[in-house]
């Protein structure tokens, strides 16, 4: 696997090596060892699976401390938009987001350590989404940010009216009221 830096530390975009001959294509979707090696130690004991139709967001979700996780995100089915935003306090990055393509066709998959914000918008008309966590769900430690708060600066690329969007993450806070809980 082939690991890109990004503009945020702790963020990376993993690129498999992809054999394909007429019969289709094959590649190794994870390895421990070679995760260990290229971004590090991670414990991941859930894996996690939705569904969703074109204009879907989903997002920006996190678990608080003492249950944050980290993920490892890709998509196997369509195509989506995905987004991870600094929450961690002190960070230099604190508010700032990296975007990345995920598809059925890239095979490329997204690490977001502890402490951000995620969130993925459906860019085709249907999207198939996988991810691995470090940490079981807790819903008592479920947060959100406002995925439409413009000191973010996102850029969604289905119009806000267009949107579906779950009614619990149309009242999540803008960062300018939202408190860190990742120190």
């Amino acid at each position: 696997m082939n690991v890109e830096t990004t503009e945020i530390e702790g963020l990376y975009i993993i690129k498999p090596r992809v054999f394909e001959d007429a019969r289709g294509y094959f590649f190794e979707s994870f390895s421990q060892r070679e995760f260990e090696e290229k971004i590090g130690k991670v414990n991941f004991v859930q894996d996690n699976e939705s569904c969703s139709s074109r204009g879907v967001l989903r997002g920006l979700h996190f678990q608080k401390p003492p249950y944050s996780q980290a993920k490892l995100v890709r998509c196997v089915v369509g195509k989506v938009r995905d987004v991870a935003v600094d929450l961690r306090d002190g960070s230099p990055t604190y508010g700032k987001y990296v975007a990345v393509e995920l598809s059925g066709d890239n095979h490329q998959q997204f690490f977001i350590p502890k402490g951000f914000a995620h969130g993925f918008e459906v860019l085709s008309d249907v999207a198939i989404f996988q991810y691995k966590c470090d940490e079981y769900y807790h819903p008592e430690s479920e947060g959100g940010l406002d995925p439409f708060d413009s000191t973010l600066g996102i850029h969604w690329a289905t119009p806000r009216e267009e949107m579906v969007i779950s009614e619990k993450d149309t009242r999540h806070p803008v960062l300018s009221d939202f408190k860190t809980p990742f120190k």
